[in-house]
């Protein structure tokens, strides 16, 4: 798992994600291919913006390109998707299991070590 956190395709992938406009284009393309034309025109941004945005998503490889004569049909590339999914997934066990873990020793109640942990406390730390 050291060698997929330290990858520069995952950096990558995650960097092309942070922007949620890139994020509304590839929802768009989940649902199958489209023209650059058909993607901008719910976005209300400008062309070279558009462009931009799939220039990102195309070095990240999160979107493929196939000319058909004059145009341009771009289709999603699940394959980095699925890639920061396993990494996100090795965290959320993790998460999962202390969450578990801090479940269980709540649900055990508090001992009467713990109760005399508390007391030896001072009420109010110096300053």
């Amino acid at each position: 798992m050291i060698a997929q956190t330290r990858s520069p395709r995952l950096s990558t992938t995650f960097a092309a994600l942070a922007d949620p406009t890139r994020r509304v284009i590839l929802e768009r393309l989940s649902r199958g291919e489209a023209t650059p034309g058909e993607l901008a025109r719910p976005l209300r941004i400008s062309w070279p913006a558009v462009t931009k945005h799939l220039r990102v998503l195309e070095r990240a490889g999160l979107l493929q390109r196939r000319r058909n004569g004059r145009n341009h049909l771009l289709t999603l590339e699940p394959e980095p998707i699925k890639q920061a999914d396993a990494w996100i997934a090795t965290y959320r066990r993790f998460w999962e299991e202390s969450f578990n873990s801090l479940a269980d020793y709540l649900e055990r109640g508090v001992t009467k070590n713990d109760r005399e942990v508390t007391r030896k406390r001072p009420r109010n730390p110096p300053k």
